[in-house]
């Protein structure tokens, strides 16, 4: 059972981490801002050590930090897999398939758009996402001037785009 593993243990979580993120963060920034001088690692880490125990005492900035660190955590994948997965398409080969930079841009949308359903699947808010966005009184009224607004850019994005071309 997950209870006995030590990573969701409420002494780990809750006072650990957090202890260690704000210590070892305010020790680097103290080391390099050098607001007590050259070579005082000692009050460097006595001050970060103080700070850090009087920081897990209190439980509103701890939530506050704890939830920052997990939105940025799950940034950082998004970030990651969208980069990984545009890096696919958008590396020049010295021999083979190169991609115009039009299906660059095309599968970067894509990809893009993917992600985004993949993230509200994975957050488990794909039904609700799938009923505010079709099926509400207001959704077919806004889905067809959503596609005829498209239409028209794309129109007149044809017309610069050839006019360019003479």
């Amino acid at each position: 059972m997950a209870d006995g593993f030590i990573f969701s243990n409420v002494l780990f979580r809750d006072y650990i981490l957090p202890f260690l993120l704000v210590f070892v963060v305010l020790f680097g920034v103290l080391e390099k801002t050098k607001i007590f001088g050259e070579g005082k690692r000692q009050v460097n880490a006595l001050t970060s050590f103080v700070i850090a125990l009087i920081f897990i005492g209190f439980v509103l900035p701890k939530q506050i930090v704890t939830n920052l660190v997990l939105y940025f955590s799950i940034a950082l994948v998004i970030i990651l897999v969208f980069m990984i997965l545009y890096g696919f398409v958008s590396a020049d080969a010295k021999d083979g398939f190169k991609p115009e930079k039009w299906m660059k841009w095309v599968f970067g949308i894509i990809i893009a758009v993917s992600l985004i359903i993949a993230i509200f699947w994975a957050s488990g808010s794909l039904d609700f996402a799938i009923n505010f966005l079709f099926f509400q009184s207001w959704s077919k009224t806004f889905w067809v001037n959503v596609f005829f607004v498209v239409i028209i850019a794309g129109a007149i994005a044809f017309a610069f785009a050839g006019s360019k071309e003479k």
